[in-house]
């Protein structure tokens, strides 16, 4: 499906990417940019909370809380535990307030959303020890916190879904924390970037590889651990074990087949999987509903978290 002239419009008006731009500057630009494409929430609806968690090493990790529409006080909710994207060196929380908001609202769920620290001060293990510690700990408190411990999700986008397939296969390793679902929204999986949607769509759709390798630098400084699996999913010698999962790809996104391969390894290692593309859409499209009618699919598809995978 060719992208609507809207999403092109977007897209030839995007700035183009440059690794000279201050770190500071980029981190800036792009939660604004973010932002700008977002349908707002009706205020009626929001309802969130902000929660802090200690890191491994101490570190306060802020999280926000965010509620399903017409959520009652006294009820047990499932749970997302979500890491946003940005390629492990942009991003925060601002930027992905709506999109939590939204995901709690289709989902039935509590939203959990977890800033992690940034690469390139706190590369790899760091963004991924924060987010597992996190989640730890919001299952070890699942009943002050109104959520019930059989139904938690882990999920993310981008380089957000890189940390939640990491977190499940640490969990699967660690005999714990027990996580029901994963939710992968085109997810970055694998350092190598050798598969034939990089060679189709790896420049003029928004995500570039010149932009991936620099955020790849800046997660894994040198070549030591891009084959780890906690690092890189794709390198999992197995993924059997591992949650009933959704995973959504973006059909002119350079990630789209890494995504999907890893969705069809899930379902040969014995696991269930829906996998779902999105047509007609570009890389980060969740922050698009402004944008083009496409996203808005996102949700929709999100709302199928709780159901029963097809395979």
């Amino acid at each position: 499906m060719p992208l609507d002239s809207a999403t092109q419009r977007w897209l030839a008006a995007a700035p183009a990417f440059s690794a000279a731009v201050p770190l500071a500057v980029m981190r800036s630009a792009t939660d604004a940019g973010l932002i700008a494409g977002q349908q707002p929430v009706a205020g009626a609806t929001r309802r969130w909370e902000a929660l802090s968690i200690a890191a491994q090493d101490g570190w306060p990790i802020a999280v926000r809380t965010y509620y399903p529409a017409g959520s009652e006080d006294g009820l047990m909710y499932p749970a997302v535990v979500y890491a946003h994207g940005g390629g492990w060196c942009l991003g925060g929380l601002d930027a992905w307030d709506t999109p939590c908001q939204q995901l709690a609202d289709a989902t039935g769920s509590v939203v959990f959303s977890v800033a992690y620290r940034l690469a390139p001060e706190h590369p790899f293990p760091v963004p991924l020890s924060d987010f597992y510690h996190a989640l730890c700990a919001i299952v070890e408190r699942a009943d002050s916190l109104g959520i019930d411990p059989q139904r938690i999700a882990v999920g993310g986008d981008s380089a957000g879904g890189n940390l939640a397939a990491a977190a499940c296969l640490l969990a699967r390793d660690r005999q714990g924390p027990l996580i029901a679902r994963q939710l992968l929204l085109y997810p970055a999986l694998d350092t190598a970037m050798r598969s034939a949607s990089w060679q189709q769509f790896g420049e003029g759709f928004g995500l570039t590889r010149s932009m991936m390798e620099y955020c790849w630098e800046c997660y894994l400084p040198g070549a030591r651990e891009q084959q780890n699996p906690l690092a890189s999913p794709s390198a999992a010698a197995s993924l059997h074990g591992l949650p009933d999962t959704l995973l959504l790809s973006c059909e002119c996104d350079p990630l789209r087949d890494e995504a999907e391969e890893y969705a069809r390894r899930l379902a040969r290692d014995g696991g269930k999987v829906r996998l779902e593309r999105l047509a007609g859409t570009v890389h980060g499209a969740m922050h698009m509903t402004a944008v083009t009618p496409a996203a808005r699919r996102v949700f929709e598809l999100c709302s199928r978290l709780w159901d029963e995978p097809d395979v």
